[in-house]
């Protein structure tokens, strides 16, 4: 029921956003991204998206970062948005086979100011953001590391450098460019509010190394990534 009655309301709100944006969106992204909710009920469903969701991405991406990706896209997910459907065996371990990772398509400028004035307008309800907010602050980046990866382990499936950590899940190291600070905090804390079939799980971080994970991204993301790739 909780799912249900957030649908509605996402779906009672976006259909007052029409704009150019809106159209492109139609055309050029619907076939892998959902725009209107709500999240996957199944497995099976969540299998057929070939996108993250994105009829709550005003809640969740930062603008600036999202208009310069959407004119140059750049893999976040190492291993595709769902790694098993990419992965052969290698002589030591399970490698990614790149050859079946297809590109994101890249946007003009204009349309990618359009889409995003247009995302940005899609926002999640407050039952799903919750009332976790980003208190702000910061952190060492050796303590941030030993939270993020010695206390909660996250490192088993997140990059927190360019080939260094886990592949089945997007890199972090860029976390904090791409996320809201609100979002970060919300999702860590109840990932399955979110998208209840998440392959994220719901680690049980307390609120106190949430707010120093999310600190450790930021201090992460003020690293200029792309220049050492």
């Amino acid at each position: 029921m909780r799912y249900l009655f957030l649908f509605v309301a996402l779906t009672v709100a976006n259909a007052a956003v029409a704009s150019e944006g809106m159209v492109i969106l139609q055309k050029r992204c619907v076939s892998c991204h959902e725009i209107s909710g709500p999240a996957a009920q199944s497995v099976q469903e969540l299998w057929q998206r070939k996108g993250p969701d994105l009829f709550y991405a005003g809640s969740k991406y930062n603008a600036e970062w999202l208009k310069k990706w959407l004119v140059k896209p750049r893999r976040i997910r190492p291993a595709g948005h769902h790694p098993i459907q990419h992965i052969q065996p290698g002589k030591k371990r399970d490698m990614v086979d790149t050859t079946t990772l297809r590109p994101h398509p890249a946007l003009s400028p204009s349309d990618a100011e359009e889409v995003t004035e247009a995302l940005m307008k899609l926002k999640a309800s407050a039952e799903m953001m919750g009332t976790a907010v980003f208190k702000g602050g910061s952190i060492s980046a050796s303590f941030g590391e030993m939270v993020f990866d010695k206390f909660n382990g996250c490192m088993a499936c997140h990059e927190i450098e360019p080939g260094y950590g886990g592949l089945s899940g997007p890199e972090v190291y860029t976390a904090a460019k791409r996320y809201q600070a609100d979002y970060l905090v919300s999702f860590i804390t109840d990932p399955q509010a979110w998208n209840p079939k998440t392959p994220m799980p719901n680690k049980h971080v307390s609120a106190a190394n949430i707010q120093k994970i999310v600190q450790y991204l930021q201090a992460l993301a003020k690293e200029n990534w792309d220049e050492k790739k």
